[in-house]
């Protein structure tokens, strides 16, 4: 059976497929999950994704930019799937989630240090609306039989005290913002940024009361509009630099944005620093290879101090 090649665009996902006698290759863009925020772009090593920023219809918000695939190029490696801060892309092979770059070690994955106490979730726990941005985490309340509560006000405040909470985290599409730290009680939520960086917008060069950067920020909060010079301004507490918001700034030198650190697991791979000079900068991968190689060190002369103490 020769190689059969699929492309579906749909207004839910765009659809890659490589259809072979024995093995189907597929990637999925899911685009209500995509942000448009050019990192998949970056990190593939067939530069086989595009982003294209849409046109702004005058008087109306600005859309997040577009991202294709060219079905020519890509070879289904994972890397997309890897780096989406989102998790809005997934590479199957015959429908199994199994991503050979990671799995041969030439490749990182994303480090999501998502922690969650229930013991500091109580009651109130379930009254605080939208604990995500994403709509990524659920908290449920359960009786001592397993079965859910709907409405735990409406209960005895014995019955209240018998109720369990339980905190789901969607952690697979979690860019971690943080936002659920400020918004549930105090140690229910522990979050470590995976992406950090730098992010400044200078009033100035802004042209007067645009507001496409927030208008396309997935993460609330993280831009906000001032009430006292009516201007965008960043709040770095929540950014996930992910940069959707400087891909629709209609003016470059108003947005400075930057990647300095992205948290992975162990690896040494050429492609990995290809991808990683793409996403932060010669500078900062140069910076994270130099913190590499002493730590390589100080072990090497730890074993070797053990190695005499024997």
């Amino acid at each position: 059976m020769p190689l059969k090649t699929i492309k579906e665009d749909t207004a839910n996902g765009l659809t890659l497929q490589w259809v072979l006698q024995v093995q189907n290759y597929k990637l999925f863009l899911d685009k209500s999950r995509c942000v448009g925020c050019q990192i998949c772009s970056l990190a593939c090593p067939k530069e086989a994704i595009k982003i294209e920023k849409r046109l702004k219809v005058q008087a109306e918000k600005a859309q997040k930019a577009s991202i294709d695939v060219d079905l020519a190029k890509c070879n289904f490696c994972g890397v997309c799937d890897v780096v989406c801060p989102y998790g809005a892309v997934k590479v199957t092979s015959n429908d199994k989630h199994a991503l050979s770059i990671v799995e041969k070690e030439s490749f990182p994955q994303l480090v999501r240090d998502i922690q969650v106490n229930e013991n500091k979730c109580n009651v109130d726990c379930f009254k605080v609306k939208d604990p995500c941005p994403l709509d990524l985490i659920r908290v449920s309340l359960l009786r001592p039989d397993g079965k859910t509560v709907e409405d735990p006000y409406s209960l005895s405040e014995k019955e209240r005290e018998s109720l369990t909470v339980k905190v789901d985290v969607d952690k697979d599409h979690c860019p971690c913002c943080k936002v659920c730290e400020g918004k549930l009680p105090a140690g229910v939520m522990h979050v470590r940024k995976f992406l950090q960086g730098r992010i400044n917008i200078r009033g100035e060069k802004c042209p007067e009361g645009c507001t496409d950067c927030l208008d396309v920020c997935p993460v609330t909060g993280a831009l906000y509009l001032s009430e006292e010079d009516k201007k965008v301004h960043p709040n770095e507490t929540f950014c996930v630099y992910c940069g959707s918001c400087k891909i629709v700034c209609p003016v470059d030198e108003a947005l400075e944005f930057k990647r300095t650190h992205v948290e992975h697991t162990p690896v040494h791979s050429g492609a990995w620093n290809k991808a990683l000079e793409r996403l932060t900068s010669p500078i900062e991968m140069i910076k994270e290879l130099k913190m590499k190689g002493s730590l390589r060190a100080r072990e090497s002369v730890k074993k070797r101090i053990g190695l005499k103490a024997k």
